[in-house]
C-alpha cells in the first residue's frame, strides 16, 4: 500500500493533542488514593521480601515505568519482566535490552503469560539473584518470598497464575481482567513454587503520580494501564490511528474493510460503526418536518477499535519506537 507518511501523520494527533485531559488537578484521577496507600503498603512490607519482580508491558519497555519504586524499593535484588511479548514488535529487543541495562537493569525477560512463554526462567533467575546477596532480616528464613510490582493492567497477577501453572500444576490464585485496578491491595503470601519453595506478594498498580510529557499519558492509556473513560474513548482511538499510520501498520484497513488508510479518526470511525451495525436513528427537526438520519455510534466504535488492537488483531507495534530511534547506536 503506497500512502504518504507526512501526509497521514501531519495533521492528525492534533486533536488528542489539545483534548488529553492530563492537567494540572486531573493527575489525581490518574493517582487515586488507593495508589498511595498501596506504595506504602509496599515500602512496609520489604522485610519480608528477598526480591522485586517489577512487570511492565513489553510495548512501551521504556517508558512508564513509576520511578518511584525504584527509589523507595531500590535495595532488594531486581527483575524486570516485560509481558505481552506477543503483543510487542520486537525487532530491535537487542537494543531495549542494552538501554535497560545501561540504567542498572542487568535481569530483564520477555513473557507472554498467556501462552506461559519464557515464564520458566522467572524462577530460576529469582533464586540466583537470592543466592548471591544478603538477605536482609530474612538469613534464616528457608523459603523465598518476592514482591511482584507495577504499574496497572500490565500482567503482574497473570504472572504470578502461570508460575503456579508452570510449577505447581494449579489454577488461579489470584484475579485478573483486562483493566486496570483489579488489584486494590497488597495480598497475603502466594505460594508459586515447591523446589524451591517460593512465594510471591502481588500488589495493586500503582502509576507514577506525575506523567512526563502528553505521549507518554497516551501510551499508558492505550495499554490499558487506566480506564479509557479518564482520557476519552475517542481521544484514544485518535492517537491510535495516529501511531497506526506513523508506524506503517495498515491492517485496521483490511480488518474493517476501509477503502485506504486515512488520518481522519471521525471517517475511520464511522466506518467501523457502519461496519458493525453501531448505528442508531435520530430524529432531526427541520423546517420542512422531522427527518430520520442513521447517525454513527461513535463510542462504541472507538471502544472496538480499541478493543481490536488491544488483542493483537492489528499486529505488533512498539510504542517506543520513537524513544528507541532516539537512543545512540550501541558500540559493535
Amino acid at each position: 500500500m503506497r500512502v504518504a507518511l507526512h501526509a497521514l501523520c501531519g495533521a492528525a494527533g492534533a486533536a488528542w493533542r489539545e483534548s488529553f485531559p492530563l492537567r494540572g488537578r486531573d493527575v489525581a484521577r490518574w493517582f487515586p488514593g488507593h495508589m498511595a496507600k498501596g506504595l506504602k503498603k509496599m515500602q512496609s512490607s520489604l522485610k519480608l521480601v528477598d526480591c522485586i519482580i517489577e512487570v511492565h508491558d513489553a510495548r512501551i519497555p521504556l517508558s512508564g515505568r513509576n520511578p518511584l519504586f525504584q527509589e523507595t524499593l531500590g535495595l532488594k535484588p531486581h527483575v524486570l519482566v516485560l509481558n505481552k511479548m506477543d503483543l510487542a514488535d520486537l525487532k530491535q529487543q537487542q537494543k531495549i535490552i542494552q538501554h535497560l541495562e545501561g540504567e542498572g537493569l542487568k535481569n530483564v525477560v520477555f513473557t507472554n503469560c498467556v501462552k506461559e512463554e519464557n515464564i520458566k526462567q522467572v524462577i530460576p533467575l529469582v533464586r540466583g539473584l537470592v543466592e548471591g546477596s544478603y538477605r536482609y532480616h530474612r538469613g534464616e528464613n528457608l523459603e523465598y518470598c518476592a514482591m511482584v510490582i507495577g504499574i496497572p493492567n500490565v500482567g503482574k497477577s497473570s504472572l504470578i497464575n502461570a508460575l503456579r501453572r508452570q510449577h505447581l500444576g494449579k489454577g488461579k490464585a489470584t484475579r485478573v481482567g483486562g483493566e486496570p485496578g483489579i488489584t486494590r491491595a497488597v495480598m497475603s503470601r502466594i505460594q508459586v513454587c515447591d523446589r524451591p519453595l517460593m512465594f510471591l506478594l502481588d500488589t495493586p498498580g500503582v502509576l507514577s503520580p506525575r506523567i512526563e510529557s502528553v505521549e507518554m499519558g497516551l501510551k499508558l492509556a492505550l495499554c490499558g494501564t487506566v480506564l479509557d473513560h479518564l482520557v476519552g474513548e475517542e481521544t484514544l482511538a485518535d492517537y491510535l490511528l495516529y501511531t497506526l499510520n506513523r508506524h506503517r501498520l495498515f491492517g485496521y484497513v483490511q480488518h474493517y474493510g476501509l477503502d485506504g488508510a486515512c488520518d481522519d479518526i471521525t471517517s475511520v470511525l464511522k466506518r467501523v460503526a457502519v461496519r458493525l451495525g453501531k448505528t442508531q436513528k435520530v430524529k432531526v427537526f427541520t423546517g420542512t418536518g422531522d427527518v430520520n438520519v442513521i447517525q454513527p455510534n461513535y463510542p462504541a466504535a472507538a471502544r472496538d477499535f480499541l478493543r481490536t488492537f488491544r488483542s493483537g488483531l492489528l499486529g505488533p507495534v512498539m510504542l517506543d519506537r520513537d524513544v528507541l530511534q532516539s537512543l545512540p547506536l550501541a558500540a559493535p
